[in-house]
């Protein structure tokens, strides 16, 4: 279990294919306090750590992982938000986020205003997840709160902490994002449709 509250920013270094797999070593200051099997969101994804060395540490994401988020889009040098998992002992200053992807979305604006910054994103809705104003979203593991929610694609507000200190930072019109929707909602969601 996650916050979305990103810890730091990662930067991959090395990107590995082994058949259908793809090992990712990112090098962050959090790596070295790492262990091995230990799980650790990428851009939202909860993947398992494999190896640790001074400075970097390895995950591998596999062909499923692959196909639902943007971890196969990452490429050498890509910045990669980072949050190890929450310990029940602290407060859950984001939202309930599990690092399980369920979908991609692709930004469709981007507007700097005065101060802060719009996202808008769009994504598929056959697979019935919803967003709703004022309702809680996962984008690339940040936990966000939605300004604008509409059939197919929702917005949210940026300040100028979240930008500086996530990859949203180098997020533009036509990238993919990762998303995760509010647990409550899809079982919501999912009750609603029996």
């Amino acid at each position: 279990m996650f916050t979305g509250i990103i810890e730091t920013l990662g930067r991959v270094a090395k990107l590995e294919h082994e058949s259908g797999n793809v090992h990712i070593t990112v090098e962050s200051d959090i790596s070295s306090e790492l262990k091995i099997d230990q799980s650790v969101a990428h851009n939202g994804v909860c993947l398992t750590v494999v190896a640790v060395t001074n400075g970097s540490h390895t995950v591998t994401a596999i062909d499923e992982t692959l196909k639902k988020s943007n971890i196969g889009n990452l490429e050498v040098g890509a910045l990669v938000n980072l949050e190890r998992c929450m310990q029940m002992n602290a407060r859950l200053d984001g939202h309930i986020v599990q690092g399980h992807v369920d979908q991609t979305a692709v930004c469709s604006g981007f507007k700097a205003l005065d101060g802060s910054w719009e996202y808008t994103f769009t994504y598929d809705t056959s697979k019935g997840n919803v967003t709703v104003e004022k309702g809680s979203i996962c984008i690339n593991g940040i936990s966000l709160t939605v300004v604008n929610s509409q059939a197919d694609n929702f917005s949210v507000a940026i300040i100028p902490y979240t930008y500086e200190h996530t990859n949203l930072q180098n997020v533009r019109e036509g990238d993919v994002v990762n998303l995760e929707f509010d647990i409550i909602g899809k079982y919501v969601a999912r009750l609603m449709q029996r």
